[in-house]
């Protein structure tokens, strides 16, 4: 899928790209390997988007800004061509991807090995493993169709098999498949990434995707923080010949320096502020595009590990926080209408177990966010700490200091992150695969030569760049048409 350009396609001329978020690095990457100068154009004085980490609580303790556990990066087809690890990057494999932890005093635990896992669920490990054994064993073949550009599919009885699944919502696909509560439970949490509620057609896939990926590929993360991946293909992007320039925030798409292409990491509603209201047919229609529910953040400095009472936990990098399916069914849903439960489901991330570059010897940091609605004006910490106390009691007794991100604060660190929605808008179905608007080439804009590469295009959220990277495949397509 990704040698259209290593191939021989070959393009000259100028393209500047606004964002340097993985999709945006990926967009800048893909055209200067096409033999265009690229220049990156970042708004903030660090680089990396959504991959950037800081000293958010005491000195010495690194935490991840936004993005902190990276499956799609390690499965995705783009980061798999690049030498990365020449430019510093390291992954970091926790023993076990995922825990869920449960009332009862024990936690499920995703491990590597599909069969492992499939061991601790009991009357479900037949199930578990007809689910999961086939799509991570083929996640390369997979990968290609599902996060690649819309088209027609390199391996069509393997997409439809997981279309099957994936088009289903996540409750139906738990309740039919699973017998047991552990099995339930588990898929409520990965299927909780899609930030849609539980019982919305095709919020499956996402549970689907990401329970492949931790057998495929793990859930790493990145040694010394998210801010290595940024740092990486900045670093790669320069080996290209490609520059970058921080502090060089875009308002108006008319104060941009002469450019073949265009390319912009960027939602629709920048977009639509960006083009100083040109006669653009599409105009309408990005302005109807919705966006998702948003996070809430947090970040701590501990003293100790997190005193899990499930003590399997600290094998694993993530963990969901959320109780059973029917528990996390019903948070997600007071989420989607507009409400914030008593009990929301939490993603937490211990890295310094795992990483100690992260923290000062001895001491650790970790990671959690939960949803809330759009641009809400709440305060969520309470509720999180509550939940982590809920399967980690005494967790409060180890915190040094704290760091809270609200909807409104991401969004003005990341003008992406509108009202808190990280990931580039609603993953409803009507959305899901035909962002942001519907028509034959996603990525173009309506303005000659500017096209769209953040996540508000297809395949949609997560660090894996490929919506940086189609678009700049459909960039170099229509340029050689023109030449």
């Amino acid at each position: 899928m990704l040698s259209g350009i290593r191939t021989g396609n070959t393009a000259r001329g100028d393209a500047v790209i606004v964002g340097s978020g993985p999709n945006g690095m990926a967009a800048a990457i893909a055209l200067a390997a096409a033999g265009m100068h690229a220049r990156v154009l970042e708004a903030s004085e660090a680089l990396g988007g959504g991959t950037r980490s800081a000293q958010l609580t005491l000195p010495g303790y690194i935490h991840d800004v936004c993005s902190a556990v990276h499956p799609m990066a390690a499965g995705s087809p783009f980061f798999k061509t690049l030498p990365l690890g020449a430019h510093g990057l390291r992954w970091v494999h926790p023993p076990a991807p995922l825990a869920h932890p449960l009332d009862d005093g024990s936690a499920v635990i995703v491990e590597r090995s599909v069969r492992e896992t499939a061991r601790g669920l009991g009357p479900d490990a037949r199930a578990y493993g007809a689910m999961f054994a086939s799509l991570s064993g083929r996640w390369d073949d997979l990968a290609g169709d599902i996060l690649g550009p819309p088209g027609l599919p390199a391996h069509p009885g393997l997409l439809a098999r997981f279309g099957m699944s994936a088009l289903r919502s996540a409750s139906a696909l738990a309740r039919g498949r699973f017998r047991g509560a552990r099995a339930q439970a588990l898929f409520a949490g990965l299927a909780s990434h899609s930030f849609l509620p539980l019982e919305a057609p095709a919020s499956a896939a996402f549970g689907i995707v990401l329970g492949a990926l931790a057998h495929a590929v793990g859930w790493p993360i990145a040694e010394g923080g998210s801010q290595r991946i940024a740092d990486a293909l900045a670093a790669h992007l320069r080996s290209l010949g490609g520059n970058l320039a921080t502090g060089a925030g875009v308002r108006s798409l008319g104060d941009l320096p002469p450019a073949d292409l265009v390319m912009l990491d960027v939602t629709p509603r920048q977009l639509l502020s960006m083009d100083g209201g040109r006669d653009n047919p599409l105009r309408r229609r990005l302005g109807a595009y919705r966006y998702g529910p948003g996070v809430f953040k947090a970040d701590w400095a501990l003293s100790s590990p997190v005193p899990w009472r499930a003590a399997e936990c600290r094998r694993a990098g993530t963990v969901h926080l959320g109780g059973t399916l029917e528990q996390i069914a019903s948070a997600e849903s007071e989420v989607a209408g507009g409400g914030f439960p008593a009990q929301p489901f939490v993603l937490f991330a211990q890295p310094t177990l795992f990483d100690p570059s992260r923290a000062p010897a001895g001491r650790h940091t970790a990671w959690a966010y939960c949803h809330v609605p759009n641009g809400w004006q709440g305060d969520a910490l309470a509720a999180i700490e509550a939940q982590v106390e809920r399967f980690a009691p005494g967790f409060r007794d180890c915190i040094l200091a704290r760091h809270v991100a609200t909807p409104a604060t991401l969004e003005a660190m990341n003008a992406n992150y509108v009202g808190g929605d990280i990931c580039g808008g609603s993953n409803s179905l009507s959305q899901l695969f035909t962002r942001p608007v519907v028509q034959g080439v996603p990525y173009r804009t309506g303005l000659r030569g500017v096209y769209l590469c953040s996540s508000s295009t297809p395949p949609g959220g997560g660090v894996h760049g490929m919506c940086g990277w189609n678009a700049a495949q459909a960039a170099l397509r229509d340029l050689r048409r023109a030449a």
